[in-house]
């Protein structure tokens, strides 16, 4: 009884989605945890840029694990790189709880150094598992892929609950000895706190993939899709009902897709990939704080916390809605715009944005922004992701390409803005900014 029980497909589906939450529950609770964290480093406002970077740095996982898989095919083994990575997210997260405020000095200059490259750890970390745990997945049905994508959206929701728990200090202004000088008020816990809990995230994660894998890894396949595996009509349909693709058929099609792929919509499609992943991923998260933090912390914290909830939202949404008109993703694409242009605006004005002087509907108006802006450009990420799916497992390589060229190139254009030419203006803390 307890064998069935163990085996059972509720279990099967509980592991799968925890499994699948540590796939990018590291970046998630990095940007989170953000509107904490930038006022103890010193890179202070520019922070975000710098981990835009990392974070986009981190795409060097997955050309590797790509290159491997071309050039030497079938001599990666997807559960062993799977293992590895999660214990390097382990250690790393904990080495993150530990010396996460530590600060070396570089150049004659303090540095956040040991959070900047834990940060590009767990961003390796993150974007390798876009190569490896969606291909483990392969050996489940189609049920199970569901279950998977549902748990990759836990992985934005979980940080967000806590750091909702967690708040964010409060600014006051005092006097001490003549002079103004501001003080926060303390969280309802620390950023170590949070990195603990990301800690024990992540170790769940990895001891779920672990009990998938235990003498259980083959079970789903050969108990519920065994006949369906063998069907060859649906095989390349993940979100269709279809089984999922044998290790064998992906293998021979780990070619360039033929040339009726180049079609004027898949050009399209992928621009359109590639341009929102440099905004979401790289522009626009590199001057987040100058964009909220001029109202006060508590807007930073809510653009970041609901910016991330509004990203599962809209990724549950686009596996009942899928919106294939290509003036419709085009026209989605454009009002997502409007809402980046906003925000860059508030940016490009810091310290002295627009409503300042009406907090209610300023603050309002720069979170909605956010929220709409993420949601907008998550629905249409996995729309395209979903219709290039359609177009073989090949077109998915392209799909990976246009994400990581998009996110690299965002990122590193805003970088020089930010921290080398300083376009940006951060305001002062209790300090007359001359905004009229």
């Amino acid at each position: 009884m307890s064998g069935r029980w163990w085996s059972g497909a509720a279990v099967t589906h509980s592991l799968v989605a925890v499994f699948a939450m540590g796939s990018w529950v590291s970046v998630n609770s990095l940007w989170v945890e953000l509107p904490v964290v930038v006022r103890e480093l010193p890179e202070g406002w520019n922070l975000p840029a710098y981990l835009s970077v990392m974070i986009a740095l981190g795409n060097l996982g997955p050309m590797v694990v790509t290159v491997v898989h071309h050039c030497a095919p079938g001599w990666l083994n997807d559960r062993v790189v799977i293992h590895c990575i999660q214990a390097l997210a382990v250690v790393a997260s904990a080495f993150l709880a530990i010396f996460w405020s530590h600060r070396v000095g570089v150049a004659e200059t303090e540095r956040s150094l040991p959070f900047l490259l834990l940060t590009f750890v767990l961003a390796l970390v993150c974007c390798t598992s876009n190569v490896t745990f969606l291909p483990f997945m392969f050996r489940y049905p189609p049920q199970y892929i569901r279950t998977f994508f549902i748990g990759q959206g836990l992985s934005a929701l979980f940080p967000c609950v806590v750091a909702l728990g967690q708040g964010v200090s409060q600014l006051e202004c005092r006097m001490v000895n003549g002079t103004v000088q501001p003080e926060y008020l303390q969280e309802n816990f620390p950023a170590q706190d949070f990195f603990w809990f990301l800690f024990v995230m992540l170790l769940v994660s990895a001891l779920s993939f672990l009990a998938l894998t235990w003498g259980r890894a083959e079970s789903p396949q050969e108990s519920d899709g065994a006949a369906e595996v063998r069907n060859g009509e649906e095989t390349h349909r993940l979100c269709s009902g279809g089984a999922p693709v044998p290790e064998k058929e992906v293998q021979v099609e780990e070619q360039p897709p033929a040339p009726g792929f180049w079609t004027q919509r898949n050009i399209y499609l992928l621009v359109l990939l590639a341009a929102s992943n440099a905004l979401t991923n790289g522009v626009l998260p590199s001057v987040q704080s100058f964009t909220c933090l001029p109202y006060s912390t508590m807007t930073f914290h809510l653009s970041v916390v609901l910016g991330n909830i509004a990203n599962p939202l809209a990724c549950f949404l686009a596996m009942f809605v899928v919106l294939r008109s290509s003036a419709g993703l085009g026209f989605l694409s454009l009002a997502a715009g409007v809402f980046a242009a906003y925000l860059m605006a508030l940016a490009a004005l810091s310290p002295c944005p627009p409503l300042l002087g009406n907090p209610v509907a300023g603050v309002t108006l720069v979170v909605i922004s956010w929220v709409l802006f993420t949601g907008m450009f998550s629905y249409l990420k996995v729309v395209v992701g979903i219709l290039l799916h359609e177009a073989g497992h090949a077109a998915l390589l392209w799909c990976g390409i246009s994400i990581q060229v998009g996110s690299l190139v965002g990122a590193l254009v805003m970088f020089p803005l930010v921290n080398v030419y300083q376009v940006f203006t951060r305001a002062q803390d209790c300090v007359d900014n001359h905004c009229s």
